[in-house]
């Protein structure tokens, strides 16, 4: 009697309830390896490769690229060959797979996630970030670093295959221009612009077949939409609240987590905000406006330490930080992103843009580790470099405070024997009443606003 054994999706870091399939790198029937790689899965905050537990013959998978997968229920099921190399359940990766039978598959249904077992808190922290950082999980007793594997003949990292899902292109017509023939972010993009190589469309023909000369067919112009019915009177097309067109679509990584986030902030918070404008007339030419408002938070954090913060509504507690770390509001296509500005009280104003770009880089890629998007203690959101003035943004626990920059504008300032064009940036601080007192908020923001206004 054949050995089967059940893998089940393991938690890829931090308590996600589920990951979304990239790409399979085997298929029903092929043999695996041992720690080779199965799958390549999206989550919340990267894309990672994830290992065979076992090797023998692939009996069964989860589902296809796009669908969603529950933490804690059947990703693949295999047949144990015992004459290969096989690691004992919860050997070295942190996770134990078991040979219980597997929940039912939902890959495209909305399931509530499993709750996770009770573990002790010093086997929790030491496991907590395992298999979190991108391109890397733990396998046996080192962690593999991220690595081009080919699949259908094309090397490409996984954060490309899952590029190039998104931009609906065909990576095996992509020209590779990375090392070793591995396909790019860059690659993708190009040919994303250009069209060579769209997922469906049929390649070019080596020898043009010879033209065919055809009747022209007079194109039948699309039914123009009107107001009115035929008797000339006023009617709608759709009753009130049916959407006219579009399909609903299921939420998945950055996006799906972003939505768990924020209700679960908006149930948890009790949010206050105050609002004011700072004046930057004396700034010289050439001041970083992200710096300076790095800066000013800096500053106001050593003022008014309640605002730099964790709090615990459950059991009434405060942590207060001695450092600064910043959480800075990134918008990508896929989502919200919110990397953490560490030590931000000890960098220059050079050293925050370095980090700061650095960080942008690898939200834009998908290269940057989880453990870079939490355990921040303040957040800053520089919306204004779109649009809009003030704003009432969310306090994500279990940080108390978020500070959020609108568009500078100029405005007539009030100075002696006249009136003066003064350049001024809108500032809106969010802090929950639950943890911090309006006073403490108001002390907060002007000591920003004081700092904002010095000249250097």
């Amino acid at each position: 009697m054949s050995d089967t054994k059940t893998f089940l999706l393991p938690d890829l870091g931090e308590g996600l309830p589920d990951a979304t399939i990239v790409e399979w790198a085997v298929k029903v029937g092929d043999t695996i390896r041992l720690d080779d790689t199965l799958v390549s899965m999206e989550t919340a905050k990267a894309v990672v490769e994830v290992p065979s537990p076992v090797s023998g013959k692939v009996l069964k998978l989860a589902g296809a690229a796009g669908d969603i997968v529950v933490t804690g229920t059947m990703l693949a099921e295999f047949e144990l060959d015992l004459s290969q190399p096989q690691r004992a359940d919860g050997q070295d990766t942190g996770h134990n797979h078991g040979h219980a039978a597997p929940a039912a598959p939902a890959p495209a249904a909305e399931a509530a996630p499993a709750k996770p077992a009770d573990t002790k808190p010093a086997e929790a922290a030491e496991r907590a970030d395992s298999g979190t950082v991108v391109g890397a999980m733990q396998s046996s007793d080192a962690v593999r670093s991220e690595q081009a594997v080919a699949v259908g003949g094309v090397k490409a990292m996984p954060a490309v295959r899952a590029l190039a899902r998104k931009l609906g292109v065909d990576l095996s017509r992509v020209r590779a221009t990375g090392n070793d023939g591995v396909v790019t972010n860059d690659d993708v993009k190009r040919a994303a612009a250009d069209g060579s190589a769209k997922v469906g469309s049929a390649p070019p023909a080596a020898v043009a077949a010879p033209a065919v000369a055809r009747a022209p067919v007079a194109e039948t112009p699309a039914a123009a939409r009107s107001t009115l019915s035929q008797a000339g009177r006023p009617m709608r097309t759709q009753p009130p609240g049916v959407a006219a067109t579009g399909q609903p679509e299921q939420l998945k990584g950055v996006r799906r987590n972003m939505a768990r986030v924020m209700a679960d902030a908006h149930s948890k918070v009790v949010p206050t905000t105050l609002a004011d404008d700072a004046d930057i007339h004396a700034w010289a030419p050439g001041n970083d406006i992200t710096g300076r408002l790095v800066r000013a938070i800096v500053a106001a954090c050593k003022a008014v330490p309640a605002l730099n913060a964790w709090f615990d509504g459950d059991k009434l507690t405060r942590t207060l930080h001695p450092h600064v770390d910043i959480g800075i509001a990134v918008d990508t296509d896929d989502g919200l992103f919110v990397p953490a500005l560490r030590n931000a009280d000890v960098l220059d104003t050079r050293g925050v843009r370095e980090a700061i770009n650095r960080l942008r880089v690898q939200v834009e890629d998908r290269s940057i580790p989880a453990s870079e998007l939490t355990g921040y203690t303040i957040s800053l959101s520089n919306f204004g470099m779109f649009a809009g003035r003030y704003a009432t943004p969310v306090v994500v626990p279990p940080t108390v405070a978020i500070v959020a920059a609108g568009k500078g504008r100029h405005q007539m300032t009030p100075v002696m024997g006249g009136f003066e064009s003064h350049k001024v940036i809108p500032l809106s601080l969010t802090f929950d009443h639950r943890a911090c007192t309006g006073g403490e908020a108001a002390r907060f923001l002007k000591a920003m606003i004081d700092d904002l206004a010095r000249a250097d």
